[in-house]
């Protein structure tokens, strides 16, 4: 099977390389790179060591340009491309290839919500119905149909993943609030002073909080679709990280709940999934997912008010990861072909 990852220089093009280069039904990688076009992958990612680049030898392992990567005929595309930009750029191949897009351009399926959540409508609102939204635990069946997908966020999928549950059980009122750390690396390789070394190291801080995070009004839609009344308060929060997301959760729950119980209900729906871990009153960290595909998730009670933690690797479960568990559910494939289970030390 033959894959082209469309923005191979950013981070999360980087690692849909090296989980591609190492998966083994993928047989042939086009990388394509505007801003590094006709550049080595080894000078585009030095981190590749001397592994081998079989995979990419009909570009000579060279980041390539869109036009020439349309006479590769490939079967699955991977846009790791910026928001507003993606759907533009992938549109060549639409019909002729399955499309993961992991951009926010066909996440948020109401055109109004959308412009609200990035100041504009929909860059291709004529995609939206067709387009399934990846969050692989939940819409599998889905995904096996569609030929494109939009890959969730990385802080939609850390909040979605340990709330849909609940939600679906009926047992959290309306309100929601929901704390996240991120690592930096979610902000991409965008050259930003308040990115810089000197500004994040030692630093922890707030920024975009309540509905003004553009994740946010994801998180919010998807929650919406069991119930309009659910209202919501997400703060992410920038830590001197280089990848992890983690998340608190507080919810009021609309009965009297106990611990086992919550593991009953997370074991109900996540009991067979391979990327979820059950951690019961144990808090997770980051860097016991760190390098995985996994997602784990601890609970604590509080009279009727229940906490959940939750904690990905932002660019794997948050990006990466969960575009190729897209893949593989899509094209029959066992869904942790080619993904880590378990974290790397």
């Amino acid at each position: 099977m033959k894959a082209a990852i469309l923005g191979v220089s950013g981070y999360t093009g980087q690692l849909l390389l090296r989980i591609l280069l190492d998966h083994p039904g993928i047989t042939e990688i086009i990388p394509v790179s505007t801003s590094k076009q006709g550049k080595s992958l080894s000078i585009i990612d030095p981190g590749l060591g001397c592994r081998s680049l079989e995979k990419v030898q009909a570009t000579a392992e060279k980041a390539v340009s869109i036009k020439k990567a349309l006479n590769y005929k490939v079967d699955v595309v991977f846009a790791a491309l910026p928001h507003l930009k993606s759907a533009e750029l992938y549109a060549p191949f639409l019909g002729k290839a399955v499309i993961i897009d992991l951009s926010a351009d066909l996440r948020i399926k109401d055109a109004l919500l959308f412009k609200q959540a990035y100041g504009v409508r929909p860059p291709r609102q004529d995609l939206l119905e067709q387009a399934v939204y990846g969050l692989c635990e939940w819409y599998n069946k889905d995904i096996k149909g569609t030929d494109i997908i939009a890959n969730p966020g990385c802080y939609t999928t850390a909040s979605l993943l340990p709330l849909l549950p609940l939600c679906k059980q009926g047992i959290v009122k309306d309100h929601i609030i929901i704390n996240a750390v991120s690592g930096i690396s979610g902000a991409g390789k965008k050259v930003k002073e308040y990115l810089l070394f000197c500004e994040r190291t030692e630093n922890v801080g707030a920024y975009s909080p309540g509905r003004t995070h553009r994740h946010a009004l994801e998180i919010e839609a998807e929650l919406n679709m069991i119930n309009k009344d659910f209202s919501l308060l997400f703060t992410p929060h920038l830590a001197p990280l280089c990848r992890g997301i983690a998340t608190t959760i507080v919810v009021q729950s609309t009965k009297e709940i106990s611990v086992q119980e919550l593991m009953d209900i997370y074991q109900q729906y996540y009991g067979t999934f391979p990327f979820i871990g059950l951690r019961g009153e144990v808090i997770p960290q980051t860097k016991e997912v760190w390098g995985s595909n996994r997602c784990d998730i601890g609970w604590h009670i509080e009279e009727d008010m229940v906490m959940i933690f939750s904690v990905i690797d932002n660019l794997i479960k948050g990006a990466a990861g969960q575009a190729v568990q897209n893949m593989n559910i899509r094209f029959g494939i066992d869904e942790t072909t080619g993904l880590k289970v378990h974290n790397e030390l």
